[in-house]
């Protein structure tokens, strides 16, 4: 008999949510040790909470299949952010109340689960997912261009029997994550946020090893725990890739270090994609596959009669 804990949707809500909140933690220390406001780190922890409840209600409601159309909530809220005030002609935030919310980090996680639950049923799945890409570039935002750029650029490459499309697929996706990192971006870096792992170091080389070493391991997760289901492989190793992304360009950039930093989008993102990825971890569907090409449909009916 299966119980509710030996469910591996549950080993993945329960593990990737112990290490988020550690993640967490560290950094909410690290920011307090550096004389951050203690309402600005409880944002965090509020987030977290909120968000792991969330995933459980969305790994609830999934658990028989992921609505194609969640992954169109990308280029609708990224397009929203054009409608919100900008902030020096940067348009990245929705606002919730006093609280503005990266659109790219609440929604992206979400999407990109989503786009690999459908890319098996064709060209169409494709279209949020690409459509995003650009509005990121007009945002401006490399780190999260860059981030569904990679997803992009992997699920391309799955298309093997039209190789041509995967090529210009690619070199879209690459065209576009170099041009956001071309675009100028007027906003200063805020130290608890872009610079907390800077501030770790400074505190104990080792606390900055410490969460970045909290970091990775949180990110990769989904791709561990779903290795061997089916129905989840494909859309976890999504989101790892785009979490991965969204560790590795704060090294390279003034980007927000995601759980860590103090910010509660990339929570509510991360936890969202998670509670979609349980929905699809214990479906017993076959895991998703590259959408088939006229000709190979052809291929597979024979010669006509």
């Amino acid at each position: 008999m299966t119980t509710w804990l030996s469910r591996p949707s549950t080993r993945l809500l329960l593990l990737f949510g112990g290490l988020m909140l550690a993640t967490v933690l560290v950094g909410g220390w690290v920011a307090l040790a550096s004389q951050v406001p203690a309402g600005l780190v409880a944002r965090n922890l509020a987030a977290w909470l909120i968000g792991g409840l969330c995933a459980i209600g969305l790994a609830t409601a999934t658990r028989r299949g992921v609505p194609g159309w969640i992954a169109w909530l990308a280029p609708l809220l990224l397009g929203a952010c054009f409608l919100m005030p900008d902030l020096q002609g940067v348009h990245r935030w929705i606002g919730l109340g006093p609280i503005r919310l990266n659109a790219a980090m609440l929604v992206l996680p979400a999407a990109v689960v989503a786009f690999a639950a459908a890319s098996r049923t064709g060209w169409l799945s494709w279209i949020p997912i690409v459509a995003a890409l650009p509005l990121l570039v007009w945002q401006p935002d490399a780190s999260q261009a860059t981030a569904l750029a990679v997803v992009v650029v992997i699920a391309a490459v799955r298309l093997r029997d039209r190789w041509f499309i995967a090529l210009a697929v690619v070199a879209a996706a690459i065209v576009a994550a170099a041009d956001a990192w071309l675009q100028p971006d007027p906003l200063a870096p805020v130290p608890e946020v872009e610079g907390i792992i800077g501030l770790a170091q400074a505190l104990s080389p080792w606390t900055g090893l410490a969460l970045t070493a909290l970091l990775i391991a949180t990110a990769a997760l989904p791709t561990i725990l779903t290795v061997r289901s089916p129905g989840a492989r494909l859309a976890g190793l999504f989101l790892s890739l785009l979490l991965l992304a969204w560790i590795a360009t704060p090294f390279f950039g003034a980007f927000p270090v995601p759980f860590a930093g103090v910010g509660p989008s990339p929570i509510l993102g991360a936890w969202l994609g998670i509670g979609l990825l349980a929905g699809l971890i214990d479906s017993p569907a076959p895991e998703p596959k590259p959408f088939k090409t006229v000709a190979r449909r052809r291929k597979e009916k024979g010669p006509a009669a």
